[in-house]
């Protein structure tokens, strides 16, 4: 029971934290809003004008009824007489009586008169012998009604006019109303996505070690366009159909009480909650089972994404067969859901009309029984027909809402995912490095594997500091905490005698550089991606850098015709090995950090270009404080100090000579690299 009630907390959370994201736009908001009354204003005024067009098109003869019947109450108030004495008195006193139409434009001009003399100024307009007559500025008559009871032309002109000019302004407002409206809600979506980009990129790697690539990716894409599909039309639709519904129930209510009957109001709102209840029930469902459906389309992308970068190896073993079953297997389970979601979606619509059209044949049936004019037909059913899409929309605002929701959800609950390195309160700006890093007493752990316990390590400035050790052994954990990728569990590092913890992170990592022994590029230029990072470069300081690390020949060479301006490709999918090394050898180069972390950055090189790059890399290192993971031993024989690793402990320390003559682990793993002499 309180797990349902903290789920249902969550979703009203969700409800209105998306409305606050519209806040900064509450102007176009407000003006869509605006639109949306506008369109029920004129909806309301150009369906009240109804009754006036029919009129002109149908003779009243009800109306003409009406008359003869008063004139015959007079007649036999006043005297009795012979039948026929008694007709032609009937039908002198109807010939002085006006049909009702008439007696409301003698009421409504007398009241405009009236209006016009408590403002001062006399309304030079009467009304007599069923017309409207005007005497200043121009001297002009309107006929009322003809001989027959219908709307006299210059009358039915005017009404068709209005009723032409009316939809006219409702169609307007409707596209003001749409535009704000929707604008609002691709953009709201659009801060969306701003933010959970920024946040994800604010997570430790931790998170990202963690969490599968596919699943994250379908959150910021199919998560949001669900959003975005939902949001964009749904703000529009809510802003206005609720509108122009009451338009259209006020004028039903206005011809129903003016007439006297009032079964259409009846059956409308009794109807109209057995309309809605439907959208309840099944609006539910189907938020729980979009849910379900955004959670196996993540599969689906999951499971491309791990296939699409792993296809060598699929090609390697000749899987793609199996890997394909294994992709229809992910993907029946989507269409599934998703067609359970549909089955349920559909229903509204069928529920909602059956319910509305039982509604119309009741109250035609009623009308039929009571002889109800087609002039009042009209007047009442036209309404209800035009309330009958913005009805149906409402269905689909409910759905598209639950829609939305299920995945503003799982957005939400990925947003307030904080496994972000915490920056101090007021940290430590630093500019430069000066002294030495030094690790006291650090502790660390993936999880609940314990990988450095109790370590202690001095790197002093302009030494180059190389680490070797087995698989596993904590080697490119001591480069991440020096980043601050991850933060200790105890101890400290200090870089100058400060903990780094107190520490700006990005005045800290502007004093690091790092080369990974897997390279990483983005699918940009080359030379965009030398430059990576650094804004203030120009051209020659990326070819300079180039140069150093041996990458000027090959990209200038022919093999990649654009040169610096080639586009590497997928994670440099355009480039060898080498040449990616090159590449980000070069940009570590370009932002000359005075602290380098290089994890065996020649090891992708081929035999020459891997004394060329490592001169280069002596060079870079002179001056400068080096922490090197070596897997290579070849390449870390001139290091300052070698450290061994074991079970995250150093196990021996000190230079290449001094460690081959203790003869321990150091000895152990050269030789296995190079043969025992």
């Amino acid at each position: 029971m309180a797990d349902h009630g903290n789920q249902a907390n969550f979703k009203r959370q969700s409800y209105f934290r998306l409305l606050k994201y519209a806040a900064p736009y509450k102007f176009r908001l407000i003006l869509g809003i605006l639109a949306g009354f506008l369109v029920a204003g004129s909806l309301f005024s150009g369906l009240m004008l109804v009754p006036k067009i029919l009129k002109g098109v149908i003779p009243e003869a009800r109306d003409k009824d009406g008359i003869h019947a008063s004139a015959s109450r007079i007649v036999d108030a006043l005297e009795k007489g012979d039948e026929k004495s008694r007709n032609e008195k009937v039908s002198l006193v109807a010939s002085e009586l006006k049909p009702e139409s008439q007696q409301d434009v003698a009421a409504l001009v007398e009241k405009w008169k009236r209006q016009a003399a408590r403002w001062g100024v006399p309304l030079p307009v009467d009304y007599y012998s069923n017309a409207i007559h005007v005497s200043k500025p121009i001297k002009f008559s309107i006929q009322v009604e003809d001989a027959n009871g219908r709307t006299h032309w210059q009358f039915f002109s005017i009404f068709v006019f209005g009723f032409v000019f009316m939809w006219l302004i409702k169609n307007l407002a409707t596209y003001a109303n749409r535009y704000f409206t929707r604008w609002v809600g691709t953009r709201v979506v659009a801060d969306l996505r701003n933010e959970v980009f920024e946040s994800l990129l604010g997570q430790s790697l931790k998170f990202y070690g963690d969490i599968d690539v596919g699943h994250l990716i379908s959150r910021c894409t199919n998560d949001t366009s669900a959003i975005e599909s939902a949001v964009a039309n749904t703000i529009a639709d809510a802003t206005r159909c609720p509108l122009e519904i009451l338009a259209c129930a006020s004028v039903i209510v206005y011809f129903s009480a003016e007439s006297g009957d009032y079964s259409l109001p009846i059956i409308l709102f009794v109807g109209l909650p057995a309309a809605i209840l439907p959208l309840i029930i099944l609006g539910r469902r189907i938020r729980r089972v979009y849910r379900r459906a955004f959670a196996r389309i993540a599969e689906v992308v999951s499971r491309m994404h791990e296939v699409f970068t792993c296809v060598l190896v699929v090609k390697a073993y000749n899987m793609e067969k199996e890997e394909v079953k294994r992709f229809k297997s992910v993907n029946r389970k989507y269409f599934r859901t998703v067609v359970s979601a549909l089955k349920t979606e559909l229903l509204m619509t069928p529920a909602m009309e059956t319910v509305a059209v039982a509604a119309t044949l009741v109250f035609l049936v009623y009308s039929y029984a009571n002889g109800v004019s087609v002039v009042e037909l009209g007047q009442l059913l036209l309404p209800a027909v035009l309330a009958y899409q913005p009805i149906k929309k409402v269905a689909k605002i409910r759905t598209y809402a639950e829609r939305s929701m299920a995945a503003a959800d799982r957005y939400f609950a990925l947003l307030d995912t904080d496994t972000g390195i915490k920056e101090a309160e007021n940290p430590i700006e630093i500019h430069g490095f000066e002294k030495d890093i030094r690790f006291e007493n650090v502790s660390f752990s993936y999880g609940d594997k314990k990988i450095l316990d109790g370590f202690n390590l001095t790197i002093e400035k302009g030494t180059v500091v190389a680490v070797v050790g087995e698989t596993g052994s904590g080697k490119t954990t001591i480069a991440h905490l020096i980043a601050r990728f991850y933060d200790v569990d105890s101890g400290r590092i200090l870089v100058d005698g400060v903990d780094i913890r107190e520490i700006k992170i990005s005045s800290l990592r502007k004093l690091i550089g790092i080369v990974t022994q897997d390279p990483l590029l983005f699918n940009d230029t080359i030379a965009n991606n030398i430059a990576y990072g650094r804004s203030d470069v120009s051209m020659d300081d990326i070819i300079q850098a180039a140069k150093a690390a041996n990458a000027h020949e090959f990209i200038v060479s022919g093999r990649h015709p654009d040169g610096y301006d080639a586009v590497v490709g997928e994670k440099g999918a355009t480039l060898s090995g080498g040449e990616k090394q090159r590449v980000a050898i070069a940009r570590a180069m370009l932002k000359n950090s005075p602290i380098m972390i290089l994890d065996e950055a020649t090891s992708a090189l081929d035999t020459v270009t891997e004394r060329l790059v490592q001169d280069a890399l002596d060079h870079l290192m002179r001056n400068r404080t080096v922490f090197a993971i070596a897997h290579r031993l070849s390449t870390v024989q001139h290091s300052d100090k070698i450290i061994v690793l074991q079970d995250g402990k150093i196990i021996e320390s000190g230079k290449h000579d001094e460690l081959m003559k203790v003869g321990g682990k150091y000895k152990v793993l050269r030789d296995m690299q190079f043969g025992a002499s």
